[in-house]
Order: structure tokens, then C-alpha cells, then sequence
């Protein structure tokens, strides 16, 4: 399989976006780009737990619709979501109607409330590595690190679902934690 692709537009993209214009998006103006923010860090938790099983694309076509029902994914709103915010959630068509996700997502949101303004993204950054080699190929791209499954027992630890060492290794990547454009990317820096 071939690392890069090259789009319409003459630049060399990693070649896991295909040519969906979405994922080409994504691609060039949010992944591995630095995300802070206990909100923003929070959606971000939230949609990698979603998209546990499925595809990203899936995700990020639905991403519109979450945050409308999920109110932003404010988590002082998220967390104060009943039984009825869960049975509306589970009758929407435009997001993963996964009860275990959903309630993940409501419990996260309690926990977060619970932390310090600035902690949870404190302590998800405390754990992105010192940059490291870029990858020359997708094979060179792990699945699971160290420090993602550190995080994720970190995590698990105070609570929290769905962060799976996989999973947090994506919102890693996602959230320029770590930046994993392949050589020749036009975004590898």
C-alpha cells in the first residue's frame, strides 16, 4: 500500500484520506494540528469513543449533528443529561445511537466537571511524547504506544470509558499530540 496520494491540487497528502474530499479536509486542516482546550479535548474524547469500531469518515460526516445534540459537547451541559437526554439520544438517526457510547460520553462529562478549569488538558498533554522520527510508511505507524497507554490507564483510573489505549493513541494523533504525516506529506514538518 502506498503512503501518499497526491490530490487534484498537486500536493502530496498520507494516502489514508483516498479521495474523499472530507477526509482530504480533515487531513489538511485538523489532524495533527495542536488542540487544546478541556472542551475542545473533551469533544475529541468523545467522538474517538464513537468512532470505536467504525470509521473515521463516519465520524466526522456525523460530527455536524453530534454537537448539535450533544450542545457543543459543553461538558457542564453533557453532564447534567438524564435518562430522557438519553432516550432522545438513542432515537437520533444522525449520530451513533450506541447506549454504552452515549452514556460513556455523559459520565466523561461528569468527571471533567469535576476537574480543575485547564486539568483535563493538562494532563492529556502530559502525556505526548518528545517528537519523535516521522514515519516513513504507514507501517511505521503504531497503533498503541507507551504514553497512549499510559493515558489511557491514567484515564481508566479516574473513571473514565471508553479510552482504550487505541483510541487514545488516535486522539493523539488527531489532537497533534503526536504528528504522524508520513515523509513526503505536504504537512510533514
Amino acid at each position: 500500500m502506498t503512503s501518499l496520494l497526491t490530490g487534484t491540487d498537486g500536493r502530496a497528502r498520507c494516502a489514508w484520506i483516498g479521495v474523499d474530499a472530507e477526509y482530504a479536509r480533515y487531513h489538511d486542516e485538523e489532524w495533527g494540528v495542536a488542540l487544546h482546550g478541556d472542551r475542545a479535548l473533551f469533544e475529541k474524547m468523545a467522538l474517538e469513543g464513537f468512532q470505536a469500531g467504525l470509521s473515521w469518515i463516519t465520524i466526522l460526516r456525523k460530527r455536524p449533528r453530534f454537537r448539535e445534540v450533544f450542545h457543543g459537547f459543553e461538558p457542564n451541559v453533557v453532564a447534567a443529561y438524564d435518562d430522557d437526554d438519553v432516550e432522545r439520544l438513542m432515537t437520533d438517526a444522525g449520530i451513533i445511537r450506541n447506549r454504552a457510547k452515549i452514556l460513556a460520553t455523559i459520565g466523561n462529562a461528569r468527571l471533567v466537571t469535576d476537574m480543575e478549569p485547564g486539568e483535563l488538558d493538562d494532563l492529556m498533554w502530559s502525556f505526548a511524547p518528545a517528537v519523535g522520527i516521522r514515519p516513513r510508511s504507514f507501517t511505521d505507524v503504531p497503533a498503541i504506544t507507551a504514553e497512549s497507554s499510559e493515558m489511557s490507564k491514567t484515564l481508566r483510573k479516574r473513571g473514565f470509558r471508553f479510552v482504550g489505549a487505541t483510541t487514545m493513541y488516535a486522539l493523539m494523533q488527531s489532537s497533534g499530540m503526536v504528528d504522524d504525516h508520513v515523509e513526503g506529506c505536504w504537512r510533514a514538518q
